[in-house]
């Protein structure tokens, strides 16, 4: 074992001395506006990544996309039809709407079953940190916020594909740093409280603000053919919970769930579960 280092996967001392230098400079910048893009490196330093965001889910409108460290990627259209409800089928954002405990979860401990074979994961149309040339990421991890006035939000940090995912260690280096990570956003955004003060985000309309029309029509999806069941058993499918899974949330039997899915695609003219996905991306970018 090297000097300073330990076998638990906290930081050595060179590294932490480092991170103790970078602390000093994110609270130099805690009123800067340049707060978001110092603490971002710094967590880079700290444990390598590829790409990060930050984005807050209002309750009562659509996502405040609130940092971008996509660096030399551009999202393109992914970003906006992210933003105008493919976010629904986010795991992250699932867990920000659930109110889950604040803390560094890996994606795919939060994920359903079937998250990770599902058509939104590598979908360069409504995935942002996606692309045609990249790929799929290797790995998706983030700091679950919950910001002045109870705004929920995730700061993600993703590998690109190729990379190896984040090592057990690294996460022990990421959670020893949480506290300054939670207070520096939360000092940062202490006066975020409503869409409009995000530049990235549209004032809500007067009757019915972006985000609740989403939610609506995510929940009415197929609604003019579909039954009440058959649309929750379809919404579960899009967010990648398998037959087992869905079984166990409705409380029904598997054999059931395998009788809606057969019927959902009967009555919406498909017949597959990547037709479904198509089917309710195209609703997305076309209420842009």
């Amino acid at each position: 074992m090297t000097h300073g280092s330990r076998p638990d996967g906290l930081p050595d001392m060179e590294r932490l001395a480092t991170w103790h230098e970078d602390a000093a400079d994110i609270m130099a910048h805690l009123d800067s506006p340049e707060l978001t893009g110092v603490l971002d490196s710094a967590l880079q330093r700290l444990v390598p990544f590829d790409l990060s965001v930050i984005f807050a889910y209002p309750a009562e409108a659509r996502p405040l996309y609130l940092f971008n460290g996509f660096r030399s990627h551009n999202p393109g259209d992914a970003l906006d039809n992210y933003l105008n409800g493919a976010y629904l089928l986010d795991p992250f954002y699932t867990a920000c709407a659930d109110r889950i405990r604040p803390d560094l979860y890996r994606m795919r401990d939060l994920a359903p079953d079937e998250f990770f074979t599902s058509d939104y994961v590598d979908s360069w149309e409504v995935h942002p940190c996606i692309s045609m040339q990249s790929g799929s990421l290797a790995e998706e991890i983030g700091y679950l916020l919950e910001l002045p006035g109870g705004l929920m939000a995730i700061y993600s940090l993703m590998r690109s594909n190729g990379r190896s995912p984040f090592s057990d260690a690294e996460l022990a280096r990421l959670r020893l740093v949480q506290p300054i990570v939670r207070q520096a956003l939360r000092h940062h955004w202490r006066q975020l409280q409503t869409p409009a003060t995000s530049r990235s985000a549209p004032a809500p309309a007067p009757q019915e603000p972006d985000g609740d029309v989403m939610e609506r029509a995510f929940r009415r999806f197929g609604s003019d053919v579909l039954s009440l069941r058959e649309r929750m058993v379809a919404q579960l499918i899009l967010r990648g919970h398998s037959a087992g899974s869905i079984a166990s949330k409705l409380d029904i039997t598997e054999g059931t769930v395998k009788n809606h899915r057969k019927s959902i695609y009967a009555k919406l003219s498909i017949s597959s579960q990547q037709e479904l996905f198509s089917m309710f991306i195209s609703i997305i970018i076309g209420y842009k």
